[in-house]
Parts: C-alpha cells; structure tokens; sequence
C-alpha cells in the first residue's frame, strides 16, 4: 500500500454518470496502490463519490478525498442545478460545455495550491492541459473509450476516406487501421460530417489535439482486449498511453455504482435465481444521453415478445422517449410476458444482473462502460450502437472479437434513435441464445483475460506500476 505514498493525482471528470463511475473506480484503483487520490466535482454530483468513498475500507478511503466546485449553470444559460450532462436539454450541450470551460480559472487556484504530480482531466476538457502545463503538472487524457475508436476517430480526420463518396449508405473502410473496419456516413458523428455547429466542432478538434499535448492518455481497457489497436495507437499515432482497466472490476461495491437502483438488488437476485443459466437475455441501454423514439421503443418490446426468450429489460426514465407515459408500450406486453421477464423502470444494478449465471446475452448500445461489463462478465451480445463511439465498439465486439452479432443499427441518432424493426432485433436475440457457443466460448476467455489483467503481474497491473514509477521519477525531480 504505502508504495506511492508520496504521489498525489487529481481526478476531474465529465460531469455525466458514464464519466464519473469509471473515475470513481480509477481513483479507488490508484488509492489501492498507495497514492494519495483528490476527485474534483461540483455540489449535485458530490454524492456519487462520496456514498462510495464512505462505504470503501477504512484505509482506502482515507486516501480519497472529494473537492468541490461550484458549477455556473446560470452563467451559461443553464437551468439552475443542471449540473450533469444528461440532464442538460439536447440544445443546451454547447451552454453546458460552455459552464465546464469556466471551470478553468478554480481548476487553476487548486493545482496552485495544492501541486499534485498528476492531473487526469476527462477528454472534455481540453482547456485542463493548459491549467496544468502552467504549474508543470503532468495532464492524463481520460477518454473513458476504446482504443479501436480512438484510432478510427484519427485516421478518419487524417485521411478523409469520405470525401469522393456519393451514397451516405455506402460502406468505406477507415484506413491504415489493424482490420478492415468499414463504417458509412451515416454511421458518423455530426462532427465528423461536418454538420455541427461551429463550437461543438471547435470542442472536438481541441479535444484532439490535447491528447497530443498532454502527458498521455489513460485507458479503461486491457492490452489482451485491444492488442492491435494499442499498439496502433502508441506505436503509429505516437501518444504515449497506459491501459489500467477493466476498472470495474477493480470495484468492491458491484451494486452501488451510480444512482440508487430501481429495485432492490435482493428481489432482483431472487428473480433471477428462478431461472436457468444461460437463459436470460439482459437488455439496457446505459446512462447516456441518446435516447430512442416512442415507435422504436415499440418494435422493440414487440421484438423482445415475439423471440419467446426470457429477458431482464431496463427501461430508462427522463429522456424524453415516452418512457414516462409508456403510451408505445404494446397493450397487455407485461401481462402476457410475467412468467418470462422482468421490466425495471430507472436505474439498474447492471453488474450484478450480468455477472449472474442466468444471463446468457446481452443486448446493448456498445457503450464503453457497458462493453466492458459485459466482457468481464463473459457473455456474448447484440449490439445495437446509436451515437458517440458506439458504432466502434460494435465493430470490435462483432468483428474483431467475434462475441456478438448486430441488429443492423445503420444510422448515428442521439434523440429519437428509430429504424431497427421488431423481427430483426428477435433474430439477433435468438441467434445469440441458441446458436451461439462459438460467441460464448470466446466471451467466456475474455473474461478470464479481464480477471488475470488487473491481478498483479497482469497487464493492466503492470499498465499502472509503469505509470506510477513514471509520476514518481518526475515527482523526485520536482523536488529538486
């Protein structure tokens, strides 16, 4: 424990549960090790570390502290308490975004004050190298994605393999990466189309270029899950980079990341001790911001029923996809299925569902967070990506580690994600629970690869030793 006792690091993520869980569970990893850990966030998300912190053993968290900042909603248009970025109006992101930059001047006064030997500042932040480079403090990059997006996202601003392309359908291959990863238009990002906005393709292009100017970039991920694509990106793109992930995994508290859940983990276990291994399909969409239209929410209840499996599905509150009113909902859906399924309304214990033996698939939006709970739980999935990196990661569970199948998700949407039709989302389901064992074999030696990466001497394990003996030689430099 008392090996890096004498480094501190500051943990400043995006205000957003798919940021701050796994930075959460990063800074429980590097208080694991001995170091000193300060988590910096704003008032309304203080509880999301804290509840954790107070329920870690005593010894670690002790070495965890939280410093708040107040958050200027106001300042920048902002609804009053809207402090977290899927709360914020779909057409007030560029104003949250706006709020974060202003956090610039209090992150000054407290790397002034408080000198630690490493600032890891999420990927929205670019401003953050700048804050940093002033008082010699090294800047990690916390993307909290994969490396096979990270590579596709440079390759395709570097060689712009869409510029002589007529159909918006049509698939191109991303070059000079490992595999032939092949996406098309319409699978990109608005940024990467070039229909966004001045500022929001300002952010991004800023975001590239402080992964190059920082110190490094930090990885949840495993070198065994990604081989290729990190070295690809330390070797090829230059960016010094570390992987310490899973970071899940590196979490004592399985039931208790994020918000409180919507059922009661005992009742959901019982549940699901009811039912035979491999039976369930679990079907969630994460945290985040994208959201599905009410008729898709439809063929997909539809398509849940008609593929006759057993299934836990979570239905998200709040985003303005009729969950509220459930009026998509088709008539009688629960009643004909409460032998078979479990519906949770709101927030899940999402590890703790896949990590039970019941679960034979799982049906996502390929999410990095989700991605990589699934991996470590070692089940295959349907992949259903809708914005961000998501389209990515779909490409490397299905194509590179061939542990699941898609539903044919073709078009990158974050508000009203529609176009995926009821029988294709049962064939996928089906295909996966009864034709699968190649995809499940390969699952379950991921997972087993995730386990032995952050046990010591393992990939990840060895990842952070070379990180920390690095922030501990600048460290004794800096005192002299």
């Amino acid at each position: 424990m008392a090996a890096y006792d004498q480094l501190h690091v500051f943990f400043f993520p995006m205000m957003a549960q798919g940021h701050m869980i796994p930075t959460l569970d990063m800074a429980k990893l590097f208080a694991s090790r001995g170091v000193r850990a300060t988590i910096i966030t704003t008032p309304r998300n203080q509880p999301v570390f804290s509840d954790s912190i107070v329920k870690a053993t005593t010894e670690l968290g002790r070495r965890i502290q939280i410093v708040v900042l107040d958050f200027p909603a106001a300042r920048a248009g902002l609804p009053e308490g809207c402090e977290r970025l899927d709360l914020a109006p779909d057409d007030a992101v560029p104003n949250f975004h706006a709020a974060c930059a202003m956090l610039q001047e209090p992150l000054e006064e407290l790397l002034e004050q408080h000198r630690p030997d490493c600032l890891v500042a999420d990927m929205f932040f670019p401003w953050a190298t700048d804050a940093a480079a002033k008082f010699r403090v090294p800047r990690l990059v916390f993307h909290g994605t994969s490396y096979i997006a990270l590579c596709g996202w440079y390759n395709l601003r570097v060689y712009d393999p869409f510029k002589n392309v007529t159909s918006d359908c049509e698939p191109v291959s991303i070059p000079n990466l490992p595999h032939d990863i092949r996406l098309t238009r319409l699978q990109l990002s608005p940024v990467d189309r070039g229909l966004l906005d001045s500022y929001s393709g300002e952010l991004m292009k800023r975001v590239r270029e402080s992964d190059v100017n920082s110190y490094g970039v930090i990885f949840n991920s495993f070198y065994e899950l990604e081989r290729e694509y990190a070295d690809y990106y330390r070797n090829d793109l230059g960016i010094k980079a570390w992987p310490v992930g899973p970071l899940s995994l590196c979490n004592e508290s399985r039931a208790e990341r994020g918000d409180k859940p919507s059922i009661d983990e005992h009742q959901c276990l019982e549940w699901l001790d009811s039912k035979a291994p491999n039976s369930i399909v679990y079907i969630c969409f994460g945290s985040g911001m994208a959201s599905f239209a009410p008729n898709q929410l439809g063929e997909l209840a539809r398509g849940i029923e008609s593929s006759g499996l057993d299934f836990v599905w979570v239905i998200r509150k709040g985003r303005g996809e009729g969950a509220e009113d459930e009026k998509w909902m088709p008539e009688g859906f629960e009643e004909r299925t409460k032998e078979r399924g479990l519906v949770i309304r709101g927030w899940a214990p999402q590890v703790v569902i896949l990590d039970h033996q019941a679960v034979g698939a799982f049906v996502t939006h390929c999410g990095w967070n989700s991605t990589l709970e699934g991996v470590c739980a070692g089940v295959p999935f349907v992949t259903w990506p809708m914005c961000a990196e998501q389209f990515y990661n779909e490409k490397l569970v299905t194509q590179v580690l061939r542990t699941g199948v898609g539903v044919g998700s073709k078009k990158w949407m974050r508000s009203g994600n529609d176009g995926v039709k009821s029988d294709a989302i049962a064939e996928a389901m089906k295909r996966v629970m009864m034709e699968g064992e190649e995809l499940k074999s390969r699952a379950k030696a991921y997972k087993e690869m995730a386990k032995k990466a952050i046990e010591e001497g393992g990939s990840s394990y060895c990842g952070l030793t070379a990180l920390l003996d690095e922030l501990t030689t600048l460290h004794s430099s800096r005192k002299h």
